[in-house]
């Protein structure tokens, strides 16, 4: 069909819609068959608790406000006679209110302790909207399905950090060896 016929794009739509609807259509029978997600799926927020230094950078940086951080101070005895107490900070609550939250992953891209991390589950459906509040218990245990880093790529180029420490432990090793070799012959 030519483009100047009139009425053409309306033939090529109802030809579309036959060849449609001679298919047979899928339906996933979604709570006895689980969806197949793509790798690195987000579905909701985990947290490591051990890497949280309750810098509150993630409350801060959230559009919503939905992150909830409770804290209190400790103070640390003198690591070596002579030293002084320190005072750490030692997390008392972490919640997500993901009736509020948009999934941004502002909070995510923030913290510079690698506390947060997607987490693929998102069966966290509630009755009552009051209930979408997860305390850190709920967070720590989405951490577990957190899916590994994908593999770096072998052919990329060496990180910069690293190629700097080796080439110290390089630079040290010959060091080290010349002088062995200088006290050797002595």
């Amino acid at each position: 069909m030519s483009p100047n016929i009139p009425g053409s794009g309306l033939a090529k739509g109802l030809a579309v819609t036959l060849r449609t609807m001679t298919r047979r259509s899928v339906t996933a029978q979604y709570p006895d068959a689980q969806p197949e997600l793509p790798p690195r799926s987000r579905g909701v927020i985990a947290l490591f608790e051990e890497n949280c230094t309750v810098c509150m950078l993630c409350a801060r940086e959230c559009p919503d406000w939905c992150i909830y951080i409770d804290s209190h101070k400790e103070t640390v005895p003198a690591a070596a006679p002579g030293g002084r107490e320190r005072s750490r900070n030692v997390l008392d609550r972490f919640a997500i209110d993901f009736s509020l939250c948009m999934y941004c992953g502002i909070c995510i891209e923030v913290c510079p302790f690698d506390a947060l991390f997607w987490s693929p589950e998102f069966e966290y459906a509630e009755t009552d909207i009051q209930e979408l509040t997860h305390e850190r218990d709920k967070l720590r245990e989405w951490m577990w399905t957190v899916p590994e880093p994908p593999a770096l790529d072998p052919a990329a180029e060496e990180p910069k950090e690293i190629a700097a420490a080796r080439k110290a432990a390089e630079k040290a090793a010959a060091q080290a060896a010349a002088a062995r070799q200088q006290e050797g012959p002595q």
